[in-house]
């Protein structure tokens, strides 16, 4: 039977979305493995879930040491080509850090009553794409918990169904055999089921 073509566009469903971001993750991993053994390649690969969560792959050595030799393989071919752009610095990076930081930490000063430190029109932007992507991170963990919690109930609403089916027939069965109705102070009482 053959598969139909999958429309490529975001999942919209959360739990969907997850189930698919993990089988095609260890899909992803599985074949750079076997490109890595077949053609003897050194393959890194990194990565970054919704969540935040880091998933690497270095087949040979480190992941460190990929990187490394990639960023010497690049500057080696932008500076061959006569491209501009050097690759970052590591002190020009680390500066871009620390100004995130301080960014963040004014913003939560901010947020937390703090009104004394001032924050520009391109902070309080800044602050405002972290806080939606922190939204979107909340919202997705809120709705899997609240699957979770859906899926639970539904297993117990089956064992309390199937319980309450076996009961029912240990009645029933009671009933049958016996054939003596209930009697509540020797009046004969007749059981509804």
């Amino acid at each position: 039977m053959a598969r139909g073509k999958i429309q490529m566009k975001r999942i919209e469903n959360p739990v969907h979305r997850q189930v698919t971001f993990c089988k095609r993750r260890a899909g992803l991993l599985k074949k750079a493995k076997e490109l890595s053994v077949l053609c003897d390649a050194d393959i890194g690969i990194m990565i970054f879930s919704t969540h935040g969560k880091l998933y690497e792959l270095a087949t040979k050595g480190t992941m460190e040491g990929l990187i490394e030799r990639y960023t010497k393989k690049s500057g080696a071919a932008e500076t061959e080509a006569g491209e501009g752009n050097p690759p970052p610095e590591p002190r020009k990076e680390g500066l871009m850090m620390k100004q995130e930081i301080e960014l963040l930490q004014k913003g939560l000063s901010y947020m937390h009553g703090g009104r004394t430190a001032t924050m520009t029109l391109d902070e309080l932007d800044a602050l405002e794409r972290h806080l939606e992507i922190w939204m979107c991170h909340v919202r997705t963990a809120k709705m899997q918990i609240m699957f979770q919690e859906i899926q639970l109930l539904r297993n117990k609403e089956g064992i309390l169904q199937a319980a309450n089916e076996l009961l029912q027939g240990k009645i029933a069965e009671q009933n049958g055999t016996f054939n003596v109705p209930p009697m509540i102070a020797g009046i004969p009482y007749p059981l509804t089921v």
